[in-house]
């Protein structure tokens, strides 16, 4: 047995040390704070459904765009680092589009327990001001993050209706407008507004408890749908690395060339197509 092995397994724990160094060194440096200032803007839409401003998105779309020149330069070339880097903006928009809808997502889950915060804090002689404000250090996530904002504006002397009204353009749900107009409707024509919304929580959480059973039973078909989706891209990968420049030749024959392409959007009609479907349906 040779030094060989000895020397390349020594060398191979130094490089992970310098390494696990260098990142440390990293996080204490300026850029690490620059990269987390740069990246605030996509955590801000899933924590708070804040869309960035446009400074921000050209700022987000130039370090995508280098991050994907970079990678796509490393993997294929200069040729191929231009062509991903051109993806960056649309990489921005996809991500934030993606943070916002898991945002408003969260906050449609969280209408159940707005809607039985506000019951408890009218059972206990708030106002419907009063318990908006009552409420909101109660709950938790988006629906608490909404609700304590509306709070704050009420606390500054904004009107109830129109705060109301920025909510349920905010939440954009449809179970988020009927608590909402029980709200407005019981300031109008009065009622009990406590019994009601403790009815519009227990329906709520009764279609969600719909919603859970029914994801849990087409998760098998919705995992076997993307698998079978993804198995071209797998084999095409394994045949690269079997046969390096296989997918070039393929390419470069006109036929092959053409078939390929249509097969690309034979598969993205149906990544749409298992997406709609596996869409769960919107609780009212």
């Amino acid at each position: 047995m040779t030094l060989a092995p000895l020397l390349a397994f020594a060398a191979a724990v130094a490089a992970v040390l310098a390494a696990w160094d260098a990142l440390a060194a990293v996080e204490r440096s300026r850029l690490a704070g620059a990269l987390e200032r740069a990246l605030e803007p996509v955590v801000r839409a899933g924590r708070e459904g804040r869309a960035p401003t446009a400074p921000e998105r050209r700022r987000l779309a130039l370090l995508a765009a280098g991050c994907l020149a970079s990678a796509g330069w490393l993997v294929g070339g200069a040729l191929l680092g231009l062509a991903a880097a051109l993806g960056g903006p649309v990489a921005v928009v996809a991500v934030l589009r993606a943070r916002r809808r898991r945002y408003v997502e969260a906050l449609r889950r969280g209408t159940a327990g707005t809607a039985r915060a506000l019951a408890d804090a009218l059972g206990a002689g708030h106002s419907v001001r009063g318990a908006l404000g009552a409420a909101a250090p109660a709950l938790a996530g988006a629906a608490g993050h909404e609700l304590r904002a509306t709070a704050r504006a009420l606390a500054l002397g904004a009107p109830t209706d129109i705060e109301l009204e920025r909510l349920r353009r905010r939440a954009a749900s449809p179970a988020w407008d009927t608590l909402i107009a029980a709200i407005l409707l019981q300031r109008r024509a009065g009622g009990d507004l406590a019994g009601l919304l403790r009815g519009l929580a227990a329906s709520q959480e009764a279609a969600e408890r719909i919603e859970r059973d029914a994801r849990a039973a087409t998760a098998q078909a919705r995992f076997t749908a993307w698998l079978v989706l993804g198995l071209p891209l797998g084999a095409a990968a394994l045949a690269e690395l079997a046969d390096p420049g296989f997918v070039a030749r393929l390419l470069a024959n006109p036929i092959s060339a053409w078939l390929t392409g249509m097969a690309v959007v034979l598969q993205l009609l149906a990544v749409v197509c298992v997406r709609r479907l596996a869409r769960p349906a919107v609780v009212a």
